[in-house]
């Protein structure tokens, strides 16, 4: 009986190496091919933001340093930053703004109360996501015009105070009062984004940590404030700055119809100035200088909200 024989296999050599070797090159030529594509597919887009975003922003910058009236010019420098810094006016303007922010934590609470209680899925909570959100949908300059046609001296609200037996207010000829309308409507107009921010939160949220919770025997407000606001403090985050972002920069619609800037520029904001000094002084240079004063205030704002996050997220 012979023994069966047998054959040693050896280790696969050249092919292999070689057939990988050329797939790895095949994959890199296709990577580099879908690179191209990409970056041409994205041309036209790129070529159309630098038209309409990049090149007004750089020839406000070369405003800024000019003169001008929109038809004669003169370079003078850094005269329009100093002259702009060194105004009354724009240190009140500035201080109007600062005023606009007590909005701000009002929005904040308003939207919060709501996520939660649409959160908790109250009776028909679908309508009222739907009714809270509506005013963000709508443009600054209707909202305004909503407004005052409400306050106005003969609008529903000094109706209302008539029939009381009570006296008129003329809301828009007291600068107090003016403020306070404008107020008014930024937290009618902002809560329901807040709202839909802070509740995509609470969405995220486990829902196993509310049921030990409860099995713990923890309260309504001991899950409040031990699992929810830690759970969307990133969220708070975005809204607050968000929102003093867009009280800096969004108010023009607003007091473009509602104020005009009035009583005696008590509700002019800086974006409203910057048309004012641009478009009604026709001094385009100052206005342009403001306007950069501006974006690098916001920019930097931007920034330190982009820091925040990225630090509260742990990276």
């Amino acid at each position: 009986m012979t023994s069966p024989a047998v054959v040693e296999v050896g280790p696969v050599k050249g092919p292999t190496f070689a057939g990988g070797r050329k797939n790895s090159s095949s994959r890199g030529s296709l990577t580099r091919q879908k690179q191209r594509i990409g970056f041409f597919a994205a041309l036209p887009a790129f070529i159309v933001v630098a038209s309409l975003l990049f090149y007004p922003i750089c020839y406000a910058v070369w405003i800024s340093f000019l003169k001008t009236d929109g038809v004669t010019s003169k370079f003078i420098g850094l005269k329009n930053y100093v002259d702009i810094f060194a105004a009354p006016l724009v240190h009140q303007v500035f201080v109007t703004n600062l005023k606009f922010l007590v909005a701000i934590p009002i929005v904040i609470f308003l939207g919060l109360f709501s996520a939660v209680l649409l959160y908790q899925e109250i009776w028909g909570w679908r309508f009222f996501r739907i009714i809270f959100f509506l005013p963000s949908v709508l443009s600054t300059s209707v909202i305004g015009l909503m407004f005052r046609s409400a306050f106005t001296l003969n609008g529903p609200i000094n109706s209302a105070l008539i029939s009381m037996g009570l006296t008129p207010i003329n809301f828009f000829a007291r600068a107090n009062m003016a403020i306070f309308v404008v107020v008014l409507a930024l937290i009618w107009a902002g809560f329901g984004y807040a709202m839909m921010i802070l509740l995509s939160g609470l969405m995220s949220i486990d829902t196993d940590l509310f049921a030990a919770a409860e099995v713990d025997g923890a309260g309504w407000w001991q899950r409040f404030f031990y699992i929810i606001m830690p759970s969307i403090r990133q969220q708070l985050a975005f809204v607050s700055i968000i929102n003093t972002l867009y009280t800096f920069t969004s108010l023009f619609g607003f007091i473009f119809v509602m104020t005009a800037g009035g009583p005696l520029y008590s509700t002019t904001t800086l974006d409203y100035l910057v048309y004012q000094k641009a478009f009604s002084a026709f001094d385009m240079g100052q206005g342009s200088a403001l306007a950069i004063v501006i974006f690098g205030v916001i920019s930097v704002l931007t920034i330190a909200q982009s820091k925040y996050l990225k630090n509260d997220d742990g990276r």
